[in-house]
């Protein structure tokens, strides 16, 4: 049976200022008789709060708020100054930071070059040259770092990643020596999980049941489950790129659990510019291909459109016979253009207008021609690019199916850069193809996140536990409607 916590005086002053700071952050700067209000204790109580807290140096007055009747009362803020935090995204090309204050005000961001060898001390030195670029007045509370791969936190080692791309990182206790190495709280976190972090507040924030399908160059999958992170047991909940499907090789065909085989082999960025490229669709790489089928395949209106001035060829071609008859033949035609052109217009200048309306109809008898012919290619071109996005959509939608089916999640989002290149109609196909697949109602929706999501998680993650740290615990707030 567990031991119930008493209500001591400590313990509740400890909520009560939590609740207020949490509210303030929340609601932006607040009276006294505000913070009464919206937390419910009494004008009394609050005053102490506030006083407590600003003796702690975690709020500060933010002046006086006119136009109120009465008294006019003074406003309380977090102190900025209070914590900070910073966020670090780690990939093969670079290296992203961003730092903020307690209160989420981004203070700098900057991009840095990746170590120059693939061992520890370039990498810890690489990590402390970007965190140069972007320092804060005091060391940070928290340090977030996405990377390609999962901490395993039953060895404390990184997994779920190729040495090739991560060879750096593939020493014991990868955390604890990180940050010791730099002097700093840091946590690792999966690049995907921290872009699902970030889609907390903006496509999923409707949902707490979620999950977020990352398809870019890898696969790569997260799993939010009532609002909060769920990263398995040994830290890979989500590496759904080695999911065995039906058409891709399984990991004893490729002989290497990390090899080319499963999910990723079928529907990663590779695989998809191959498969487009199957469709006859044009592109150095698979955000190019995918770009490319979404443009085909919107000119099928377009297509349309080409085909109504090919009305106009038999039109044209019915010209062309009255021409000839007219002139007798071809060379008539010929005449009547040189005679347009000559100053003899006498007995003959029926016979040059009859001829020249001759030529402008069969002129545009050939335009109606090339229409058809234009119109025709397009068609075949909008037809194949139709067909490509579908066999794409069926490839994401198979790899789901299998994830909505065990989860039952009430939302799928789809991230990462081959989604963004094939925005709302592959997004429609791959919905349609979910349906179809599995007995789930999950809506799809696209990524809402501007810039760059895994910075974005990784920095809301490091706010959530410097917050934490400073204003000793969660917020005992009830979440957000």
């Amino acid at each position: 049976m567990t031991e119930l916590v008493r209500g001591t005086p400590g313990l509740v002053r400890a909520v009560n200022d939590r609740a207020t700071l949490h509210l303030l952050l929340r609601q932006g700067p607040l009276t006294r008789p505000e913070v009464s209000r919206l937390t419910g204790l009494s004008k009394p109580t609050a005053s102490q709060v506030l006083a407590r807290l600003l003796d702690a140096g975690l709020v500060v007055g933010n002046g006086l708020r006119p136009g109120l009747p009465g008294r006019v009362p003074e406003t309380y803020r977090v102190n900025p100054a209070a914590a900070y935090a910073t966020a670090v995204d780690v990939t093969p090309e670079h290296v992203a930071v961003r730092t903020a204050d307690i209160t989420g005000a981004v203070l700098g961001e900057t991009v840095a070059p990746v170590p120059a060898r693939p061992d520890r001390e370039a990498l810890v030195e690489a990590l402390r040259t970007a965190l140069g670029r972007v320092p804060t007045p005091q060391p940070p509370r928290s340090v977030v770092v996405g990377v390609q791969g999962a901490v395993d936190p039953t060895t404390g080692r990184l997994a779920y990643a190729s040495e090739e791309d991560m060879a750096a990182w593939l020493f014991p206790d990868v955390e604890r020596t990180l940050g010791e190495a730099l002097g700093l709280p840091v946590r690792i976190e999966n690049d995907v999980n921290l872009a699902a972090v970030a889609e907390r507040d903006h496509a999923a924030a409707d949902c707490p049941d979620f999950v977020l399908l990352w398809a870019d160059e890898g696969l790569g999958a997260a799993l939010m489950l009532g609002g909060r992170l769920h990263r398995g047991h040994f830290g890979g909940a989500g590496e759904v790129g080695y999911l065995p499907l039906p058409g891709a090789p399984t990991a004893r065909e490729a002989g290497d659990h990390y090899g080319r085989h499963g999910y990723q082999e079928l529907a990663g960025g590779d695989a998809i510019r191959d498969l487009l490229h199957s469709h006859g669709i044009p592109g150095a790489d698979f955000t190019e291909t995918v770009a490319e089928a979404v443009r085909l395949a919107g000119t099928v209106e377009q297509a349309a459109e080409a085909v109504r001035p090919a009305d106009t060829a038999e039109e044209g071609a019915e010209a062309v016979r009255r021409a000839g008859r007219a002139e007798g033949d071809a060379e008539a035609i010929r005449r009547a253009r040189t005679a347009e052109e000559s100053a003899e217009a006498g007995p003959r200048a029926g016979t040059v207008v009859e001829g020249s309306e001759a030529v402008r109809r069969a002129d545009t008898a050939a335009q109606g021609t090339e229409a058809v012919r234009r119109a025709d290619t397009a068609e075949e071109d909008a037809g194949a690019a139709r067909a490509g996005l579908v066999a794409v959509a069926a490839r994401l939608a198979a790899g789901l199916a299998s994830i909505v089916t065990v989860v039952d999640p009430g939302l799928v989002v789809l991230a990462g850069r081959l989604c963004a290149a094939g925005g709302e109609p592959l997004r429609a196909l791959v919905e349609r193809e979910l349906r179809v697949l599995a007995h789930s109602r999950a809506r799809v929706r696209l990524s809402a996140v501007t810039g760059n999501p895994v910075l974005a998680g990784a920095l809301a993650l490091a706010l959530s536990e410097a917050r934490d740290q400073t204003f000793g615990g969660p917020s005992p707030l009830p979440a957000h409607p």
